[in-house]
């Protein structure tokens, strides 16, 4: 059976609004300048609504009307200017342990260090011990010409482009601080006086170094993404006919069947068709303990089945199965852009003929002072020692590390902006069923006039015909306990108090005070102060009756869940105010706060009012983090200042929240804002960093003070620098603290 894989997904309406969005990957970008120069370009075409230029990550993200433009003008327009675009291929849709070039432009970078080095040391040696013996100069020369039209080829290129069309990037500085010191040293070969071929191909040297190892390192913080795609199964048991084929996974389709033995990977997302077998979704969810899974139960991509045989039915393969929405989202926020780099975006579109400037005057100044030796080295260092590559790199290599850092913990972060919001959350509004609580009742106490089993016994006859989570909890913990439940007839539910049935010809009612009143039983004092006593406790009490009398009190409640207690006392430690906010009465509410350490209680909440509480929070001055289920909360999740999602596995792509957690682990909150705090304070670092370096060196370059061969080292420095803080945030842990 032979399968061709499905084209390239084409762009799609991701905004909701009309508009399309697709990203681009851009070719031929060498510092921040070219990234700020492509997205002015990108947005004043016609039809583009937005554009913006990741240096980083070499991608652009452009939103536009599908009626008046499409892709052809754009790509048109940024090959205009010098780059190559094309439609990125997304990691989400490609197969674990395909190859892929994501290293090749280290290994390119890699060959020209190969021969820089080398010859820039030869270079260096011979110039320095003996500049006067006329065969080492002409080996100088001989040697300097690879290094400056090779190795340095890249430099050059991108210059005599940039020059075609009148502009200047980071590459014009080092083509014409080198091409000066190359040329100047040639004319001084021939008609004698000092050589600068050294200067040349030792910053070409550095350079090439410093360049190789920032593709070294945004290799290695687009791991998170390479990592996430190879926890996908490369090869699917496809049934056709009863006859099973083994086949690459991107050639099943929906509707397809698979069969999945102990051991393998489940490799798409589908609905078991046949078999029981007990999966790990540990890779999803973070629960170590498997899941059994039978007819009728969903499976999800990349879990591994422990046990027994499945046979799936594909419902969802390649870019739309749960882990190729992470994938998405992973690659989404290594894209974005937080609102503190558009002053480093800014200055960057206007550094590079700054640095010319600089460089013409320096030249010029220390020329007319009588010392053209002196100029010409000012001026080559100025052009050399100005770097925005770092300031470009500040900001989205901390965002690529923080949000694959983020999504190994199981933390997705929507992009940079989230991350800055973030770091602000001064207030955390936990929903309390399904967040701080398992969401599962379950019988608590039982207090009985007489006989327990029997109280338990009857009641659980009268809730048999119920779907409510009380009447389920009751029946389940009568079957728990291995109790013959009799055979209840005439049920009726009264809505918001309780229900009544026959059981052996009595009728038998469970519920609320007031339906006791209904059916004339009163409660005896000792039970209603037992009731008292479980409610006080944060319990759901209710009442059950027969033959004209109360019997007992049975106590339910939603058991909360295991770490909630920890995650409020990590919150409140790292300056946090929490809150819960539940529909549950204020006695209640304030039980469960109080066993957890909360002491803001928004109770008696109806969902449709939980945006309202928000508001009023956000009215106070506080910046509100919202933690909910991603469901019934989404008004308020979108409401809230930062929305955090408590994502199940599959549901990983809430649109409401800003935050989605894989796990049901609570610790995840503290995970995440600890994580934003961090990547922003790295940020920060970054940027102090390469600004501090361009106002100090500049300067210092102008009046003759550096030496080129210093500054070409310290450029490449302080880029690599930049990244290596970045890289700093692999080593953040599940328990760091901002």
């Amino acid at each position: 059976m032979i399968r061709t894989s499905a084209p390239p997904a084409a762009p799609t309406d991701r905004r909701g609004d009309g508009l399309t969005s697709v990203d681009l990957a851009v070719a031929g970008m060498t510092c921040a300048s070219c990234a700020a120069r492509i997205q002015k370009v990108l947005s004043r075409q016609p039809g583009v609504a937005s554009a913006a230029v990741n240096f980083a990550t070499a991608r652009a993200t452009v939103s536009f009307d599908p009626l008046l433009t499409d892709l052809a003008p754009l790509y048109a327009e940024v090959e205009r200017i010098g780059y190559q675009a094309a439609l990125a291929a997304s990691a989400a849709t490609a197969s674990p342990g395909e190859p892929d070039d994501v290293g090749s432009e280290e290994r390119a970078w890699l060959r020209r260090v190969a021969l820089a080095w080398p010859f820039g040391i030869a270079v260096f040696v011979l110039l320095l011990v003996d500049m006067a013996n006329p065969w080492a100069r002409w080996t100088a020369a001989a040697l300097t010409v690879p290094i400056e039209f090779w190795a340095g080829w890249p430099f050059l290129r991108s210059a005599v482009l940039r020059a075609r069309l009148r502009e200047a990037n980071m590459d014009t500085l080092v083509a014409l601080g080198t091409l000066a010191a190359f040329g100047y040293s040639t004319w001084h070969l021939l008609v004698g006086g000092d050589l600068y071929f050294d200067t040349a191909g030792m910053i070409i040297a550095f350079l090439l170094l410093g360049r190789y190892f920032e593709a070294r390192a945004r290799v290695r913080a687009s791991s998170a993404i390479r990592a996430l795609v190879e926890l996908g199964a490369k090869e699917a048991r496809l049934v056709v006919d009863g006859v099973e084929d083994m086949v690459p996974v991107r050639y099943v389709r929906v509707g397809d069947v698979v069969r999945v033995r102990p051991g393998e990977k489940v490799p798409i997302d589908g609905q078991v068709i046949e078999g029981r077998s007990a999966v790990d979704e540990s890779m999803l969810t973070g629960e170590s303990v498997p899941v059994d899974k039978c007819v009728g139960d969903a499976v999800t991509g990349a879990t591994v089945n422990r046990q027994g045989v499945l046979t799936v039915r594909a419902t969802a393969v390649g870019a739309g199965t749960a882990l190729a929405q992470i994938v998405r989202l992973v690659e989404a926020a290594q894209g974005g852009k937080a609102p503190v780099q558009r002053l480093a975006d800014r200055v960057a579109g206007v550094f590079v003929p700054a640095v010319i400037a600089i460089a013409a005057v320096a030249g010029i100044g220390w020329t007319l002072a009588g010392d053209p030796t002196r100029g010409l080295v000012a001026a080559v260092t100025v052009l050399i020692i100005a770097c925005p590559c770092a300031l470009g790199l500040a900001t989205p290599t901390a965002i690529m590390v923080g949000t694959g850092r983020g999504a190994s913990l199981g933390v997705l972060i929507k992009g940079g902006e989230i991350l800055e919001r973030s770091k602000a959350v001064d207030t955390v509004v936990f929903d309390k069923t399904g967040t701080l609580t398992k969401g599962q009742m379950s019988v608590t106490d039982i207090v009985a006039e007489n006989d327990p089993d029997e109280l338990l016994a009857r009641a659980a006859a009268a809730e048999s015909g119920s779907e409510h989570p009380v009447g389920r909890a009751v029946v389940d913990a009568a079957w728990g306990r291995g109790l013959l439940v009799p055979v209840a007839e005439d049920f009726e539910a009264m809505a918001g108090h309780g229900v009544r049935a026959l059981v052996d010809g009595r009728g038998v009612w469970v519920g609320s005070r007031k339906l006791m009143a209904e059916a004339g039983s009163a409660i005896p004092n000792d039970l209603e102060a037992a009731a008292g006593r479980l409610e006080s406790q944060g319990r759901t009490a209710f009442f059950a009756a027969w033959d004209g009398a109360t019997r007992g009190v049975i106590a339910v409640a939603d058991t909360l869940k295991e770490g909630a207690a920890d995650t409020v006392a990590q919150l409140r430690a790292m300056g946090v105010e929490v809150a819960m906010i539940t529909g549950d009465n204020a006695r209640t509410a304030t039980a469960i706060a109080s066993a957890l350490g909360i002491d803001r209680v928004l109770a008696e909440v109806l969902p449709a009012d939980k945006v309202a509480e928000v508001r009023r929070l956000q009215g106070e001055g506080r910046v509100v983090a919202m933690v909910g289920d991603g469901v019934n909360d989404a008004p308020a999740l979108v409401q809230a200042d930062l929305g955090i999602a408590i994502g199940t596995g599959t549901d990983v792509a809430i649109e409401s929240s800003d935050i989605t957690l894989l796990r049901s682990d609570l610790g995840g909150v503290v995970t995440a804002i600890a994580l934003a705090r961090r990547t922003f304070r790295t940020i920060l670092q970054n940027l102090g960093w390469a600004f501090g370096y361009n106002i100090a060196a500049i300067p210092l370059a102008a009046l003759g003070i550096l030496n080129p061969i210093i500054a070409g080292a310290t450029m490449a420095f302080s880029s690599v620098s930049v990244v290596a803080n970045s890289l700093r945030l692999y080593r953040f842990g599940p328990r760091s603290h901002a």
